[in-house]
């Protein structure tokens, strides 16, 4: 599990974590998280890329390309569940698969874990927020 994503976490944070998380898999193509649908996990893509692909009425973008260390699920887990877009593999894709649950029920028993998980999906939110911004930005000049 890649410890760069969720940088403010200590490595018995991670302990406790990687004693909860899954390795899973997924083929070229195949959804890792589908939009619209209700979240029930994050994962940290270990192998592969993947991208983030929101659906429009008659058109699909892409938003973000996901590499290895990189996390997805992050805005359903902090919003309200559901997924605002799609996240498909562009090769086999291989994931640390950490159920919403699990997280749920280390902040409400570790509260430092807590403090420093949602420090840490701050951290990646804003890094997100600030790359779109360059894009529009770029686009617009355009």
């Amino acid at each position: 599990m890649s410890q760069n994503t969720l940088r403010y976490l200590t490595p018995n944070d991670w302990t406790l974590i990687g004693a909860r998380a899954e390795h899973v898999t997924f083929s070229l193509g195949q959804d890792i998280i589908a939009q619209g649908a209700p979240l029930d996990s994050l994962y940290v893509i270990r192998h592969g890329s993947a991208t983030v692909e929101l659906s429009g009425a008659q058109s699909k973008v892409v938003l973000a390309v996901l590499e290895e260390g990189d996390m997805c699920g992050e805005m359903a887990f902090v919003q309200n569940g559901i997924a605002s877009a799609s996240v498909v593999a562009q090769m086999d894709v291989e994931a640390d698969k950490i159920r919403v649950r699990d997280l749920q029920q280390l902040t409400d028993t570790y509260p430092g874990f807590a403090a420093r998980l949602y420090r840490s999906l701050a951290a990646i939110l804003a890094q997100r927020l600030v790359h779109t911004s360059a894009e529009l930005t770029r686009l617009r000049r355009v």
